[in-house]
């Protein structure tokens, strides 16, 4: 069946919620979401939004400390615009009722102020230590309403309609979308298509992302033929609760902004030796000094040390947290959280312009399956949802300019057609490839990684993806498969960059080129598919 929309959005997180609600006065609009409406990065986001509100920071400051952090990668043009445009967005999530946390000034109230790793200001934004979920239901809250918009929650993208125009221009003229609960792949035709499928945190063993973080809209867009970037720049969150029965649970930066301390299991303090910042120097340094440190003692975590703080203010500012903790038997204000890095934030992804524009006429990307140039090597804490409002916003600009211009999607549309029938015995086993994928990468392409892990890690992945294509192409489309198929690509397209940068920069540390090399690497790694169909068969 087809369905013909002005604007398809891939994603329901910040990024396409403040797309879906900007241009949504302009034509028909339709939110694909794999699983329910509040399934999103954004809902699990606990820091905040960097912005600059107090009249003792300054833009200035951020943009240095964007590009402190970012290690000589992030695009100043880039940086200056989005950090420049924060206020007014906060402003706007304001204006559409997000609650952010206020304290007491004189007889006024102020919106309360955080301070994150790599930052010199107290500029972060937050709503307790649940600013994603308190932005996902305000924006849900504003989308719900409008008449244009209707919201697909079950629904997962399979692939890019992409037709070659007689000029060689690639234009995207929508998806073929799964409906999960009846197995039916429709194809909605779309003027506009917007990626804001969030990361692809899945890749990975530990991770502090949510399940739908598959990598699917960057392995979309690669079938599809557009260009991807820095893609070896996987960030590493320092601090998720170890717990046999927690899954990667993120303890927030913020905590240690708060005052948290890193120690040894055997009770001391490191951080200090690594970085002069200590506990909160930038993510990299602080999730290396914790790998090193977990190495040379052969412990399988370290601790946070939060005991020596007020009770009642640690309570206040962190409840979710210190209720998650509860929930495994840890008081946080009577003893140290044990922690370990996790794969947090892909700060590479599919190249777009400062108006999420790809290589792809008519396709868009916005938030963390993006390429911007703002995050460089290593994301600057809490910057990422500061990027998704700013660049949801431009592209909307973009996409309402555009959409006045394109012609109708044409008629001739392929359907895609559903193959074979499912072998459950043979799903079964090609489903256990992706846990050999995650352990893969875990293992070889961590955060610390080398010549010889990447190719060991790259060959043995080729063999995996080879099983799993053939699958996916003899059988029915289901959702276990597409995601397998992605995280297997996604998983290539790391490594392949990862083995292209030789030197060590931001996020990607290899013990064969540990330095960082200026003269020839202050550059991005660029991958394109070189051969591909315009329209899956």
């Amino acid at each position: 069946m087809r369905q013909d929309i002005d604007f398809l959005l891939i994603g329901s997180g910040i990024g396409g919620l403040t797309f879906a609600l900007k241009v949504a006065e302009f034509g028909t609009v339709a939110v694909i979401t794999k699983k329910s409406r509040q399934e999103s990065s954004t809902n699990y986001a606990q820091g905040g939004i960097a912005a600059v509100i107090s009249s003792e920071d300054s833009f200035e400051s951020h943009i240095e400390d964007t590009l402190r952090v970012g290690a000589g990668l992030c695009k100043r043009r880039v940086v200056e615009q989005v950090i420049r445009e924060g206020p007014r967005c906060i402003q706007q999530l304001i204006e559409w009722g997000v609650r952010f946390s206020v304290v007491a000034d004189g007889s006024e109230k102020r919106l309360a102020l955080g301070r994150e790793g790599g930052h010199s200001h107290d500029r972060i934004v937050y709503s307790s230590d649940r600013t994603g979920a308190e932005v996902e239901n305000a924006l849900l809250d504003q989308v719900k309403n409008h008449p244009n918009i209707r919201i697909y929650p079950h629904h997962l993208a399979v692939d890019l309609v992409v037709l070659e125009e007689p000029s060689g221009l690639l234009r995207c003229y929508g998806a073929y979308i799964l409906d999960v609960e009846n197995g039916q792949v429709d194809l909605f035709s779309a003027k506009i298509t917007l990626l804001a499928t969030g990361g692809c945190g899945h890749v990975y063993l530990h991770t502090t992302n949510p399940d739908i973080a598959t990598g699917d809209g960057i392995a979309m867009a690669y079938r599809a033929g557009a260009v991807v970037s820095n893609l070896e720049f996987m960030q590493f969150h320092p601090t998720s609760l170890y717990h046999p029965e927690a899954r990667s649970f993120l303890i927030s930066e913020a905590v240690r902004g708060f005052g948290g301390i890193l120690r040894t299991r055997k009770g001391d303090r490191f951080m200090e030796k690594y970085h002069p910042d200590g506990e909160l120097a930038p993510r990299d340094v602080v999730a290396r000094a914790i790998d090193r440190e977990m190495k040379l003692s052969g412990d399988a975590y370290v601790l946070l040390d939060l005991t020596g703080l007020d009770e009642k203010r640690l309570q206040e500012r962190f409840p979710y947290i210190y209720q998650r903790c509860l929930e495994y038997r840890i008081d946080i204000t009577q003893e140290p959280i044990p922690v370990v890095p996790a794969a947090h934030y892909m700060c590479g992804g599919i190249k777009t312009t400062l108006e999420g524009k790809t290589s792809i006429a008519g396709l868009y990307a916005t938030g963390e399956v993006a390429c911007t140039g703002l995050h460089g090597a290593n994301r600057l804490a809490s910057n990422s949802l500061l990027e998704a409002l700013v660049l949801s916003g431009r592209a909307a600009g973009a996409a309402i300019d555009e959409i006045k211009r394109t012609p109708p999607p044409p008629r001739s549309l392929p359907l895609l057609e559903q193959k074979g029938k499912h072998d459950s015995e043979e799903w079964i086993l090609i489903s256990h490839d992706r846990i050999e994928i995650q352990r893969l990468m875990w293992d070889y392409v961590g955060i610390v990684r080398s010549n010889h892990r990447l190719v060991r890690a790259l060959r043995r992945l080729k063999l995996i993806a080879g099983e799993v294509e053939d699958f996916y192409h003899r059988a029915p489309v289901a959702e276990g498969i597409v995601e397998l198929r992605n995280l297997a690509l996604v998983a290539q397209l790391i490594i392949r960059s990862a083995t292209m940068r030789k030197e060590s920069r931001g996020l990607h540390y290899t013990t064969d080129y540990p330095d960082r090399d200026d003269r020839h690497w202050r550059r991005d790694t660029i991958l394109r598919r070189p051969k591909f169909r315009a329209v899956p068969a």
